[in-house]
């Protein structure tokens, strides 16, 4: 109990001795704790040098402690001191590590990434990274992503990570985008296409952002390409919001049955296909089943249902199919 103050658990039993004895001499503590008479006397010989027990002189070969407050005094007051001195350094690194971590903090809520091969690299471990979801607003020029880089994609997209993708139309022109939007469609991704996109943007997991700096007219003559890496929560969200007003705005991609790829109009409720595919969707037949009567892709299936689940604003079919019912989508 008090090695906390420097007395060493062996002294500290050879002391209690002596409190309740009173006087004793070394073979009689030694007999109380079952201890070599050496060793007692060496513990002894310690307090007698730390000022905590002396010789009794009423009685030769005895040993008297001294009392408790005068023999611990010191060492208590000291141990207060040393507490207090402590605490105050503690505090004072407390309020240094709060400054400091705050700024660092601060620091890498935006990172400015210089360069083609950088932002490139950033894009791919944002990617990579990804565990959850991932948004993009895809312009006609890529100019910094090369057209036939998809590894960190298709891994994503492996890993669960459900990507939402806007396409600006004229990118449809692209000789390569035909093929790449249908691999991107096969990996269940999904995509819209808009007329014009306000900027370049990736986020990954409402988390992170990518964005250019420049403008959008930049030319190939200016300077070099700079983009920004955003971790500040509020700026995310307000990029997130962006995308989701893009997102509303644009027409799902769909992919058919002979594989090519097809803008589809975009309403606000469901047009003849997509009654007829719920008609035989609640007739009990599978989603392959539903493609192959209606002469389309099994994704492009998929992808109707999912948009009907967002008009509907229900999360599973059985919802959507007790909503098409009540809407007069279909008939009992």
């Amino acid at each position: 109990m008090l090695r906390s103050i420097g007395l060493p658990q062996d002294e500290e039993r050879v002391y209690r001795v002596l409190v309740r004895l009173r006087s004793a001499t070394v073979p009689e503590v030694a007999h109380h704790l079952d201890l070599d008479t050496r060793a007692v006397g060496r513990l002894i010989g310690s307090l007698e040098s730390g000022g905590m027990v002396s010789r009794d002189v009423g009685r030769d070969g005895a040993y008297v402690v001294a009392p408790p407050r005068l023999a611990f005094g010191p060492a208590l007051a000291a141990g207060r001191h040393a507490l207090e001195q402590a605490e105050s350094t503690v505090a004072a690194l407390a309020d240094e590590y709060r400054r400091g971590a705050a700024g660092q903090e601060r620091a890498g809520l935006l990172e400015v990434v210089t360069g083609a091969e950088a932002i490139r690299h950033r894009f791919e471990q944002i990617q990579y990274s990804a565990q959850r979801e991932l948004h993009a607003l895809v312009t006609v020029d890529p100019a910094v992503v090369r057209e036939d880089e998809h590894e960190a994609e298709e891994q994503a997209t492996g890993r669960g990570v459900r990507y939402r993708v806007v396409l600006e139309q004229a990118a449809l022109d692209r000789p390569s985008t035909t093929a790449e939007l249908s691999a991107a469609l096969g990996r269940t991704q999904l995509v819209r296409v808009v007329e014009r996109v306000p900027c370049k943007l990736v986020v990954a997991d409402r988390a992170t952002a990518l964005m250019p700096l420049l403008r959008r007219d930049s030319g190939p003559g200016d300077e070099e390409p700079t983009s920004v890496v955003v971790r500040a929560p509020g700026v995310v969200e307000a990029l997130l919001n962006l995308f989701e007003a893009v997102w509303n705005s644009a027409r799902p991609l769909l992919l058919s049955a002979s594989g090519e790829v097809e803008a589809e109009p975009q309403t606000e409720g469901p047009d003849d296909t997509d009654l007829l595919l719920l008609s035989l969707m609640l007739t009990g037949l599978t989603d392959r089943a539903v493609a192959a009567r209606l002469g389309l892709g099994l994704r492009t299936v998929q992808r109707r249902l999912q948009r009907l689940m967002e008009v509907a604003e229900v999360s599973t079919r059985m919802q959507l199919g007790w909503h098409a019912f009540e809407r007069g989508w279909v008939r009992r």
